[in-house]
């Protein structure tokens, strides 16, 4: 396309937002800038990643962090999984570093079982797992929240035509779901199809080999996160049937994965604990204000493509509601449970009171933001919930200065250490 047409294409996406109050900060990137580039929502105009974190991080008086504190390296981990992409933003934008705290990240390790050894001081973990976890006597607690709920998928390839095709089909499922899978059994239901695992041929397997499977036609259909789903849809070899919708609860939204603390770590480092949990705000709140350079940073740890990485971040923000958030609210977690009670599903940890497993302490103490409050001044204005995925592209690349048709299929950015 000539320049001409580049910056005309840049323009109209500006003037989408222009009408928009102007409301925080900015975004950087691999990606080439327009330098004609008019005011955006958060700023004056398009700024580096440095420079949004910068203010982000100014806006807060920190007290001085104690010379243990400063040398401790707070071991970090997180899933293959959108729900907890928080954690690569935070590495990869220097949010840790520029707190003042020495943080090691790991990605797709085995989480729980090092926070439980003691390994790991702070990982995104799935509400299941945490729940067995701490029946089993380990000192976990949640710090935060991190995903209310959503965001699940049945995914099918081309060929199942009609749900009652997925009979005798090959699976991308774990053993018994109908005692261990709570949305497979709600989907089956509402499907009309049988929830005993017995009319099904399963395979356990991580998501990302689930999709490759399905690539290479050796499984019909699969459960996962995105960003799992999307990727089926944008290589088109399967579509989303069936997704978790857990405002259908008999008492309203249920829940997903939280934000982790080992208590031994918070208790021997309550400034890191609460420092930690600050982090974990911030990064949510670069995610949400700049989705195009978080979704630079998502393509590049979870290698999937920009539109991929894009579109799993509208249907987390906008699509299925606000469900990537840190303020935790323990009736969504009490209704999970319930329904889980009501329908047979785990009943080898749905007995463990919520009380158990909260303590929001750290993030009570962190300074962090109201999340409600950021989202109505900061968010709402910019991308309602009901924005399409092609508008909210749009304004996503407006914001951060980023001209559509030098946008690489694939991120550039190199992964931080």
């Amino acid at each position: 396309m000539k320049k001409t047409a580049k910056f005309l294409s840049l323009i109209l996406s500006i003037m989408m937002v222009l009408s928009l109050a102007a409301c925080g900060s900015g975004g950087s990137s691999s990606t080439k800038k327009n330098s004609a580039a008019a005011k955006t929502p958060y700023s004056d105009s398009p700024q580096d990643i440095d420079e949004i974190i910068k203010e982000m991080v100014n806006k807060y008086d920190l007290p001085e962090l104690s010379k243990e504190d400063k040398n401790y390296t707070i071991n970090l981990g997180y899933y293959n999984c959108d729900h907890m992409a928080a954690a690569a933003v935070g590495q990869y934008t220097g949010i840790y570093k520029a707190l003042g705290m020495k943080v090691k990240v790991t990605g797709n390790g085995n989480v729980p079982e090092a926070m439980s050894a003691g390994k790991m001081d702070v990982g995104y973990v799935g509400y299941g797992t945490t729940l067995s976890a701490v029946k089993n006597n380990v000192p976990l607690f949640y710090a935060a929240d991190n995903h209310i709920g959503g965001s699940y998928y049945l995914v099918v390839s081309n060929k199942i035509k009609d749900p009652k095709d997925l009979v005798g089909k090959k699976i991308g499922l774990g053993e018994d779901p109908q005692v261990n899978e709570l949305d497979w059994v709600e989907w089956t239901q509402k499907l009309g199809i049988p929830t005993d695992g017995s009319n099904y041929k399963l395979y356990d397997m991580s998501d990302s080999d689930k999709f490759l499977a399905m690539k290479n036609g050796k499984l019909d259909a699969y459960v996962c996160c995105d960003p799992w789903a999307s990727m089926a849809e944008y290589s088109k070899v399967g579509r989303i049937l069936a997704e978790s919708d857990p405002s259908t609860f008999q008492s309203g939204h249920g829940t997903c994965c939280k934000f982790t603390m080992n208590k031994n770590f918070a208790e021997a480092h309550p400034a890191l604990a609460e420092r930690m949990c600050l982090a974990h705000s911030l990064c949510i709140e670069f995610m949400y204000e700049h989705p195009y350079y978080a979704a630079e940073i998502f393509s590049t740890y979870y290698n999937v493509p920009m539109e991929v990485a894009m579109k799993t971040y509208w249907r987390k923000f906008c699509k299925e509601g606000r469900t990537i958030r840190w303020d935790l609210n323990e009736q969504y977690m009490e209704n999970q449970i319930n329904e889980m009670r009501r329908l047979g599903v785990r009943n080898d940890i749905n007995d463990v009171s919520v009380s158990q497993v909260v303590d929001t302490q750290y993030m009570d103490n962190s300074g962090a933001d109201n999340f409600d409050d950021f989202i109505k001044t900061n968010i709402d204005p910019v991308f309602p919930e009901n924005i399409s995925f092609k508008k909210f592209k749009a304004k996503a690349y407006a914001i951060d200065g980023v001209d559509a048709d030098d946008v690489p299929e694939y991120s550039e950015l190199e992964k931080k250490d």
